[in-house]
């Protein structure tokens, strides 16, 4: 049987650890797991209204969120949005040695600030858990380190700039984790080669087995769910190693098929618009000159 759990405020985070809120600073909060008796119960399912950053190591042992094993031997950082759900499948008693902190922030901790703006920029917070940073030991100390001096801040007797000073902390985070997730995409090239070739095939399939005409255009969803990873992560992935995103490759294939059906045949541009899965002609017209510089029918008659 699973149990479900929503946290709507920080203080919940403190009643879930067994631990006493400090009254100063409602909306942020800094946790040493090292210092909890953490215990959940097997099957939980958790979601919050706020961000969360969890590091985590347990000796010995990998947690399954959902259907993917998070090896935390050496730590691992998982950044999660507001509302995403985690499906604990854990045995807390097996572990040992267990150590780690967590950042929760609410967004109206940030609201009308520079970072409330810029953290549609952090992709990472729409990856999948089993996407988690892997750190180095150099990286961890440098994480827990500015940790460290945001939870000093929290300390600190609250004064007209105690919540700039607490936001760039967290901003500071938040782009030494840009910086991380950049290096392990490249510290991962061979795998993500492997993924690239994958992407590739799918869609040159696609769009040679008619798969247009009986699904519709390929989504990012689709092509992500086919190499097992988050629409994010592969669309990040993919940006790092070729320049394009995801969506990027999709156009590519699309507008390739459309120039060798406007070359080779004589259907009429809202026809080839249908072939190609498109409902509305006029979108893919529009589309067609922002990726080729041509209208279709301007293309047709120069080939």
């Amino acid at each position: 049987m699973s149990i479900s759990l929503h946290f709507s405020e920080i203080a919940d985070v403190y009643k879930f650890f067994n631990l006493d809120q400090p009254l100063k600073h409602p909306l942020v909060a800094v946790i040493d797991f090292s210092d909890v008796d953490e215990q959940v119960a097997e099957n939980t399912r958790i979601s919050c209204d706020y961000y969360c950053l969890l590091f985590k190591r347990y000796d010995g042992n990998n947690v399954k969120y959902g259907r993917k094993v998070v090896d935390f031997n050496n730590g691992s950082l998982m950044c999660i949005a507001p509302n995403q759900v985690l499906d604990l499948e854990t045995d807390i008693d097996a572990y040992t040695e267990k150590e780690g902190w967590g950042v929760f922030f609410h967004p109206d901790l940030i609201r009308g600030t520079s970072l409330h703006d810029k953290m549609k920029d952090y992709s990472f917070f729409s990856y999948e858990v089993w996407e988690a940073l892997h750190m180095s030991e150099k990286e961890k100390h440098i994480f827990y380190d500015c940790v460290q001096k945001l939870d000093n801040e929290l300390h600190e007797n609250i004064d007209t700039h105690s919540q700039s000073v607490i936001v760039s902390h967290i901003e500071l985070l938040l782009n030494y984790c840009a910086r991380f997730y950049g290096r392990q995409f490249i510290t991962r090239k061979s795998a993500n080669s492997s993924v690239i070739m994958q992407v590739e095939k799918i869609l040159r399939d696609y769009f040679s087995n008619a798969g247009l005409k009986e699904q519709g255009l390929p989504t990012v969803k689709n092509l992500a769910d086919k190499v097992n990873l988050s629409p994010g992560y592969l669309s990040d992935l993919l940006k790092k190693e070729t320049g394009k995103n995801a969506q990027d490759h999709i156009h590519y294939y699309l507008i390739e098929e459309a120039k060798n059906i406007l070359i080779s045949t004589d259907k009429p541009v809202g026809e080839v618009a249908y072939l190609l899965g498109f409902e509305y002609p006029q979108y893919f017209n529009k589309l067609f000159k922002q990726k080729t510089g041509k209208t279709p029918v301007e293309f047709r008659n120069l080939n």
